[in-house]
């Protein structure tokens, strides 16, 4: 059955559709085969990164002129949506090369920088990291304390450490956001860009990690990094500059978070079919048919509100706080979903030849990163209510 049950399909362009279909094959072809012993044995499937460079999804939302696709922002929901039916590390390499670094390059970076990296990263031949959650400032991110000081001659020397980075270890290059000048005001916060061979830059992949095992996650640690001039994006500046990069970042999450729950729901519905029990299907159960129900109505609620989301997004109209409901709800219903197919799926859903704990185990993180389930449930009601909760 095509998870399709309210023909969204009616409402996406020639083009959209066709961007979705050629992500699609790639992750049937190249990424299913090999994402579950990835995920067993921790390991990011580098060789993988070529051809989504060649496919055009690294900054595929930014201008053609910088080297990259182009697309509109429903078709770059589209391929976080397919990659991630692939696995949530995937989506996240791109989705952090895409929306955290070059993002804000392109954003808030001069010319030069932007004609130095952003070409290179569409290419996949400079990976990138994103520089902002420290150890003990995640939800309050203004609380930092790496801290970049500018020298007489306009030079700067970087201190201080971030945590829980994505593609940290792999990558060539970090963004990373520094309070200036020995100002702890959250206004001093400037973003630098910090090639990753520079004398006192280290990174340190985080051990242990029972979720997102198929992607890179490490810790980044700065002790007098000697900084050019021109390493400061000179359009940032306050911690609105890296919330509006979280904010891309958020949108693509609300359309990776469905196709993980599409990967589940699907999964759940063959085994249904085919899983024989008290000599008939269990899918003939009603407990898994009310199971299956609820999945694919949270599915297709979903679809709508990102589809909708992309539409604004297009338009221009969008709001930091409809990103937060999109992510907040989609990430929820896609975890839930993932929860009650690997309950369907018995003793066999704990096996990694199956996806539904794979998935469920990686969205536990998609769940509590680029802003947890709860800081976004305030955000909103600060919306409704016009009152600050935080506080």
């Amino acid at each position: 059955m095509n998870p399709d049950f309210f023909n969204i399909e009616s409402a996406l362009s020639e083009e959209e559709r066709a961007v979705r279909d050629s992500v699609r094959r790639f992750v049937d072809e190249r990424v299913l085969p090999i994402i579950g012993q990835c995920y067993v044995d921790g390991r990011f499937p580098r060789e993988l990164i070529p051809a989504m460079a060649e496919l055009g999804v690294l900054g595929a939302n930014l201008p053609e002129e910088y080297g990259c696709a182009g697309l509109n922002n429903v078709s770059y929901g589209l391929i976080m949506q397919e990659l991630e039916r692939g696995d949530s590390g995937i989506r996240s390499f791109a989705s952090v090369q895409g929306a955290l670094v070059m993002y804000p390059i392109y954003a808030f970076g001069s010319e030069e920088q932007k004609r130095e990296w952003l070409p290179r990263m569409a290419k996949g031949e400079a990976i990138g990291c994103f520089g902002l959650t420290e150890s003990d400032f995640g939800s309050n991110p203004s609380g930092m304390v790496t801290m970049a000081m500018e020298q007489p001659d306009g030079t700067w020397i970087l201190n201080g450490g971030k945590m829980w980075i994505t593609n940290g270890s792999q990558a060539h290059v970090s963004v990373v956001w520094a309070k200036t000048n020995g100002d702890k005001e959250a206004s001093s916060i400037r973003g630098f860009i910090v090639p990753t061979n520079m004398a006192g830059f280290k990174a340190k992949d985080v051990k242990g990690k029972l979720s997102l095992r198929a992607s890179d996650t490490s810790e980044l640690t700065f002790d007098n990094v000697h900084l050019p001039a021109t390493a400061v994006l000179p359009k940032s500046g306050g911690l609105k500059s890296p919330l509006m990069c979280l904010t891309q970042a958020r949108y693509g999450i609300s359309w990776g978070a469905i196709g993980a729950a599409i990967a589940c729901f699907e999964e759940a519905l063959s085994y249904a079919r085919n899983r024989v029990m008290f000599d008939r299907p269990i899918g003939g159960f009603q407990i898994q048919q009310v199971r299956l129900a609820d999945m694919l109505t949270e599915i297709v609620k979903a679809q709508l509100v990102s589809l909708h989301l992309g539409r604004l997004k297009d338009a221009g109209t969008f709001t930091p706080q409809q990103v937060s409901l999109a992510k907040r709800n989609n990430v929820d219903i896609a975890t839930n979903v993932a929860r009650e197919a690997r309950r369907l799926l018995g003793g066999n859903g704990i096996l990694a030849e199956y996806a539904s704990m794979r998935h469920m185990a990686n969205l536990e993180s998609v769940y509590t990163y680029e802003g947890t389930h709860d800081v976004h449930s305030l955000i909103l009601g600060q919306a409704v209510t016009g009152l600050n909760a935080f506080s």
